[in-house]
């Protein structure tokens, strides 16, 4: 037999030559590809005992959750990692981990990394690509980590200046059901049972809207016929943290109950997360301390500047450019009287408090005088201003801007059907689609907002940006429509708002082009301003922004 015997343990494997030159292991028979994988007959395989330093599995706990029988498990797999959990619906599993430093970042923000990464394997598949392995990310993935990232990064303490990574790894596919809610699940079970500072957990679940019925976490096969594609991220006590949505020209009514209906089955998983973080009873790290302003130096920064900041922000004769020279003048005036006051006070501490006197004027501006910066009150549109057929040559043009925002050449180039996106074999076994003949490009070079940087690829804010613009307008485009249709926009003055201006521009470009829309797309931005109690934290009280700078 070539297989030497080694070690104390044996294990006898006899295999028999089925029919037709097939092979019977276990009473089953094997496919013909299976051979080169199995021992020659009669040969008996000796394997010697694992000493390695996990040979001793540790507790490993599964809870599963009554929302489609999702499962939420931990302590079996990458148990060096901080935090680490898998999430399994159907056949498909997604393993999480999170790890974050023990020292501070040199960062002045949260410095905090999300991948999700598909590998082949999950599906069956080996790359396409002549290196036969995974490459870069792909736009899928992209897409995926964004809202992972948006889902779990507000609960992060203020303050927590701390390297931290989320990394997402589909382990199985089935083609049945979507991994991207199932990440944002596993990375919210992964920082809850970790020793990491996180004020969660969170659920996630898809909602569809099938004949009228809300569905949780639908089948693909349900998502094809579904007029709703809405994902929701809920926090304890029915808060919502992150929604993701794209429709078929839905009622506002049935939108809104959706929401609601999948905040209440968020809470389900929220409970099946706080179950496994008790049996496996978490405690959290002490940090060595958090990147917050000192109170002393915040009062001192008041007496300083609130009645200069507030005069810059009640003026509205200024644009963006004169307002931010404005308040950079009374910032660096004010950071050198805090350095004399304050010799020993970090760089950090200085800087910070004087954005917490600016956030905290802002904020009272509205929720107090109901007006903003620039002189609106809540409700009002800035000055719009649109223009299309801006080159003859083009095969469809617009310019819109809206105040100081303003998106032109967003041109429509057709081509044929074979010019359309082909996805890989990969993304097409996660998420069932071959290609797409509607794509929408966003471009935000450095000069729209007066800086400098270096033009290279297309970054995850692009992307991202222009995927939400696509979502917008692909519900318009007739489905038999024959050609290959491209959208690209480009920001030129950017005051806020750029995405959803890149949807009105658009509907103008390819109305311009003579696409046959079953009707026009107009996109706005609202923001949120809350007053929280100190004692509950619960919302005292808020205003509803529209088409926020």
């Amino acid at each position: 037999c070539p297989f030497p015997p080694s070690g104390a343990m044996a294990a006898a494997t006899s295999c028999r030559r089925a029919a037709l030159g097939g092979l019977a292991v276990g009473g089953r028979a094997a496919a013909p590809w299976r051979r080169l994988l199995l021992p020659p007959e009669g040969c008996v395989l000796r394997l010697a005992p694992f000493r390695g330093a996990a040979a001793e599995p540790g507790p490993c706990r599964t809870v599963t959750v009554e929302v489609g029988k999702m499962e939420l498990s931990s302590g079996k797999l990458a148990r060096f990692a901080d935090g680490s959990a898998v999430v399994q619906l159907g056949d498909t599993a997604v393993m999480v981990t999170a790890v974050s430093k023990t020292k501070p970042s040199a960062s002045q923000f949260m410095p905090l990394v999300v991948d999700y990464r598909q590998k082949a394997a999950a599906a069956g598949r080996i790359p396409t690509n002549y290196l036969r392995r995974e490459l870069g990310s792909t736009d899928k993935e992209i897409l995926t980590s964004r809202v992972i990232d948006r889902s779990i990064r507000p609960l992060f303490p203020v303050g927590y200046f701390y390297d931290t990574q989320i990394l997402c790894n589909l382990l199985a596919v089935d083609g049945v059901n979507d991994p991207d809610v199932l990440a944002i699940n596993g990375a919210s079970a992964a920082l809850a049972l970790s020793d990491i500072p996180w004020n969660g957990p969170i659920g996630a679940v898809r909602v569809g809207l099938v004949d009228g019925e809300t569905i949780i976490n639908p089948t693909r096969k349900q998502m094809s016929s579904s007029a709703l594609n809405l994902v929701v991220a809920g926090a304890p006590q029915n808060q919502v943290v992150m929604l993701e949505a794209t429709a078929e020209n839905i009622l506002q009514q049935d939108f809104c109950h959706a929401i609601k209906v999948g905040v209440k089955h968020t809470q389900q998983i929220i409970q099946g997360i706080q179950q496994l973080v008790k049996e496996r009873g978490v405690v959290k790290r002490t940090v060595q301390k958090l990147f917050v302003a000192p109170e002393e130096i915040v009062e001192c920064t008041k007496k300083l500047a609130f009645n200069k900041i507030y005069a810059v922000f009640t003026d509205s004769s200024h644009d963006k450019i004169s307002r931010d020279e404005a308040i950079n003048k009374i910032r660096l005036e004010t950071e050198e009287q805090l350095k004399e006051k304050f010799p020993g006070a970090e760089p950090y501490e200085i800087m910070e408090s004087f954005n917490v006197v600016s956030k905290d004027i802002f904020r009272n501006l509205v929720l107090n005088e109901y007006r903003r910066c620039d002189g609106r009150d809540l409700t009002s549109l800035r000055d719009i201003k649109c223009e299309v057929n801006m080159f003859k040559m083009l095969h469809g043009s617009a310019l819109f801007q809206r105040g100081q925002t303003q998106v032109v050449l967003c041109t429509v180039t057709f081509d044929s059907i074979e010019s359309s996106v082909k996805s890989d074999l990969i993304s097409t076994a996660v998420s069932g689609i071959k290609d797409k003949n509607f794509m929408l490009h966003y471009e935000f070079p450095p000069y729209a907002t007066n800086e400098i940087g270096k033009v290279t690829g297309m970054n995850r804010r692009e992307l991202g940006h222009g995927a939400l613009a696509e979502r917008a307008l692909k519900p318009i485009i007739p489905q038999d429509f024959p050609f290959t249709i491209r959208v690209t926009s480009e920001v030129l003055e950017s005051n806020g708002s750029s995405s959803m201006a890149s949807a009105c521009g658009g509907s103008l470009a390819l109305m311009d082009a003579g696409v046959p829309v079953s009707s026009a797309v107009a996109g706005v931005a609202i923001g949120l301003i809350t007053k929280c109690s100190l004692e509950k934290g619960d919302i005292e009280d808020y205003r509803l922004l529209t088409d926020i700078l």
